[in-house]
């Protein structure tokens, strides 16, 4: 018979308050129990045999679960037992699973990844998500990704910061900050211990050089600066603004552009700009797809006759001045230099959108050491790159 006891009754009445053991039916008992300091304890307990012995297997205290709850647990345990399945050797299973899960050690990466899928919704909004994303992918998993994230240590941190503290310090002390906080939710979990090593004062301040040392030595312009500045290039007049417009634009560097010809411009099909190899720091030659406002450029820039080149230099059939754009830079943004836009555009696109790594790196004309090389310099790389730099575009003009 099952059901045997009232809810009411053992809330209520005194002598379910004694010591002893109370059947509800179905190997399902209300246990009372003496405390040595005076009191009782009482519990649910669910007894049944098991290949010829008696085994009681706890349903959780009487204040915690109710008679109706208990019942259900009962239930399922005697379904259990009819099925061939013992319930407390299946639940000790679990709970060593469970133990076993959380002391397996963890990689950074998949570390970081449920860090931003549990903290990213509280974020102000999705680009602070892939900014956190990019930036990571780029520059932290390619080094300590595959690390157990109980042992990165100060060196380990070292190794992803040092390549990008002089050159981009702005995204270097923001993925800095990034893998302190994952760290410091990787103590919390109990995945690691111990002091964290990407913290910057009186620890990685003492191993790195002062971010306004880096910024002095490596003047590349913030790019939440560029609008601004673009903006006061659009106003002036002259060869050198134009160049440095270009320049930005096409994120190329300046021994490239100032002998632009117009024999390596494509203006009617392709709308690209082809630099020889003999131009290109690699050696090898190199194709840039031209957004709208570089083509408007082309299109408006006075042409001196018998020459070759479009921005003219202040000799007959000369180009300009690798220093003109410099002077220009030294009156208008002097704390800047003209190469360190690239680096504003590396950070731009990694944390501002979801441009894949080689994309950005073949915007560069760097070269992508790895097998996959061939495959991302086929024509297909070409419109991503436009894509890419055409967002670039919008970005600096407000498109």
């Amino acid at each position: 018979m099952l059901e045997k006891l009232s809810a009411a009754a053992i809330t209520r009445k005194p002598e379910y308050r004694k010591p002893g053991r109370y059947a509800d039916g179905g190997g399902l008992y209300l246990q009372v129990t003496a405390r040595k300091t005076g009191g009782v304890t009482r519990a649910w307990l669910f007894q049944y045999s098991w290949k010829g012995k008696v085994r009681q297997m706890g349903l959780g205290s009487f204040e915690q679960v109710t008679l109706a709850q208990a019942r259900k647990r009962a239930k399922a345990a005697r379904e259990k037992v009819a099925d061939g399945i013992d319930p407390i050797a299946e639940k000790t299973a679990e709970r060593r699973a469970a133990i076993v899960e959380v002391a397996l050690p963890k990689s950074f990466q998949a570390f970081a990844t449920e860090y931003i899928a549990t903290h990213s919704p509280s974020w102000r909004n999705d680009i602070h998500r892939k900014q956190w994303t990019s930036t990571l992918k780029a520059y932290a998993y390619p080094i300590i990704g595959n690390m157990n994230v109980a042992e990165i240590e100060t060196a380990d941190v070292l190794r992803v910061l040092k390549p990008i503290w002089a050159t981009k310090l702005e995204t270097a002390d923001r993925v800095r900050g990034r893998i302190e906080k994952i760290l410091h939710a990787a103590k919390a979990a109990k995945l690691r211990s111990g002091d964290n090593p990407a913290i910057w004062k009186n620890h990685l301040d003492h191993l790195l050089p002062s971010k306004k040392k880096a910024e002095r030595h490596h003047p590349a312009m913030p790019y939440a600066d560029l609008p601004a500045f673009v903006r006061e290039l659009v106003e002036r007049d002259g060869i050198a603004p134009r160049a440095l417009e270009m320049l930005i634009l096409t994120v190329a560097r300046t021994g490239s552009l100032i002998g632009m010809r117009d024999t390596e411009l494509d203006l009617r099909n392709a709308h690209t700009w082809t630099i020889p190899g003999e131009r290109m720091k690699g050696g090898k030659e190199h194709t840039v797809p031209l957004c709208q406002r570089a083509q408007q450029i082309i299109r408006k820039m006075p042409r001196e006759k018998g020459s070759p080149f479009l921005f003219m230099g202040q000799k007959p059939g000369s180009h300009i001045s690798n220093m003109a754009m410099l002077e220009l830079m030294r009156k208008i943004a002097p704390a800047y230099v003209p190469h360190g836009f690239r680096s504003s555009f590396t950070d731009w696109a990694n944390e501002e959108t979801d441009a894949k790594h080689e994309v950005i790196e073949m915007c560069l004309a760097h070269t992508i050491k790895n097998k996959t090389e061939a495959a991302y310099r086929r024509g297909e790389l070409l419109e991503k790159r436009r894509a890419l730099l055409s967002e670039w575009e919008a970005y600096l003009y407000g498109v």
